[in-house]
């Protein structure tokens, strides 16, 4: 009687730390970052965005500690699948937030389809084709594309600035490709003429040919740029005393461009461009997410401002914390239950109401924005209107829209 009485002691001992080390295990999860190349920058953003929210969270979902485990990418496709592999198949995640570049967002939507019980939340990755083309069940994206980022711009660069001949310069891939997409949509469809467009590498040190080769008899040009690369650009432009005037997408007028060293910068005051955020906009709940921004991190060690990708990656970040806390970060079924919950996660974000399409794509503001300079040198995006509910169709039919085609060098061409 004595032995099993001591057999049933143990038994409880052991149940009991059992239930406590359940209790205390970490929640794991992955963060792909773009921590080297031309949108380093960016990337790095990001993580602030992800530790502004952690911080909020005091560290914690459903009651369990998180340990974030960051892998770094160069923007690539090939770097991006690397990460994911590593995240998934090493540090045995299942949840992961990013990647951050839009041809990242494209391969990895297809990798998430080989680990279904893996869930993906995209971090800043801007491809209109990552949810638009053979959406991935696991594969959540509560930021827009890079043309619903350009929705009304066209028809404001037109209309409100009078620039009816523009050319183009931007980086040569998916995301520019879709932002040029989406400018051309709205700009050429008020009656705007696109006369050239120049696709540049990204990571492109030498602009020399390219500036060269702007038109003389265009009202603007339009900088589908980013990060190291538009930073170079318009060093290199400074010097050769040009005076163009410019439209900019999303990313060449973000923080990770306006808070950078030197005086080239101050090219782009005036320039309008639009996206998913506006640093001026008088808004309380992005007001207050600004001042969190900047309450977490010394003035050096940060932007101005949080830049598109932080917002974005802040935005990640939260939707899946929500979800999680819906499931009790409960993944035992392969993430089905927190896949259902994330559906449904409707955010009140610092950047306006975001909710999700039955593609899992968000629907969002976009905001149109001026280049402005403070009392005291810094730069920032002056907010001049907001575009509300834009969708993945840009407000077109889903007829229409298929029928304009996908984002290309050439497409769509510039007709009203």
């Amino acid at each position: 009687m004595r032995k099993v009485l001591l057999t049933a002691v143990a038994v409880c001992s052991l149940v009991a730390a059992s239930s406590v080390a359940g209790a205390q295990e970490k929640l794991k999860i992955g963060m792909m970052a773009t921590l080297s190349g031309a949108l380093t920058s960016g990337g790095e953003d990001g993580v602030r965005g992800v530790q502004v929210a952690l911080k909020q969270l005091g560290n914690k979902i459903a009651g369990r500690e998180v340990e974030l485990i960051i892998a770094t990418t160069d923007a690539s496709p090939d770097s991006a699948l690397r990460a994911a592999r590593k995240l998934v198949e090493q540090d045995k995640v299942q949840v992961i937030v990013g990647p951050l570049s839009g041809s990242e967002g494209i391969a990895i939507r297809d990798y998430s389809k080989t680990v279904p019980n893996v869930t993906v939340v995209d971090g800043s990755s801007g491809a209109l084709e990552t949810t638009y083309v053979n959406p991935s069940p696991n594969y959540f994206r509560f930021n827009s594309n890079g043309a619903m980022w350009m929705a009304g711009l066209g028809d404001y660069v037109f209309k409100d600035k009078g620039y009816k001949k523009v050319a183009v310069i931007a980086e040569d891939y998916s995301f520019p490709y879709t932002q040029v997409f989406g400018f051309a949509l709205g700009y050429c469809g008020a009656g705007g003429q696109i006369t050239q467009r120049q696709w540049v590498p990204l990571g492109t040190k030498d602009f020399g040919s390219v500036i060269a080769n702007i038109p003389d008899d265009v009202d603007a040009v339009f900088l589908g740029l980013g990060g190291g690369d538009a930073v170079n650009f318009l060093n290199q432009y400074s010097q050769t005393g040009g005076n163009a005037k410019f439209v900019g997408g999303s990313i060449m007028v973000d923080q990770t461009v306006l808070s950078s060293r030197g005086a080239a910068k101050k090219l782009l005051v005036g320039t309008p461009s639009s996206g998913g955020v506006a640093d001026a906009w008088d808004d309380p709940r992005w007001k207050a997410w600004v001042k969190a921004y900047q309450d977490a991190f010394p003035a050096d060690k940060r932007f101005a401002s949080p830049s598109l990708f932080a917002t974005n990656y802040y935005n990640a970040f939260t939707a899946l914390a929500t979800a999680l806390g819906k499931v009790n970060a409960d993944l035992s079924d392969g993430g089905a239950k927190l896949r259902a919950e994330l559906a449904k996660v409707e955010l009140d974000a610092p950047n306006g109401k975001i909710k999700l399409d039955d593609d899992r794509q968000a629907i969002a503001t976009t905001f149109i924005t001026e280049v402005a300079e403070l009392p005291n040198g810094e730069l920032t995006n002056k907010f001049v209107r907001t575009v509300p509910n834009v969708n993945k169709t840009m407000g077109l039919s889903p007829e229409a829209f298929k029928a304009v085609g996908l984002p290309s060098r050439t497409n769509p061409e510039c007709k009203k």
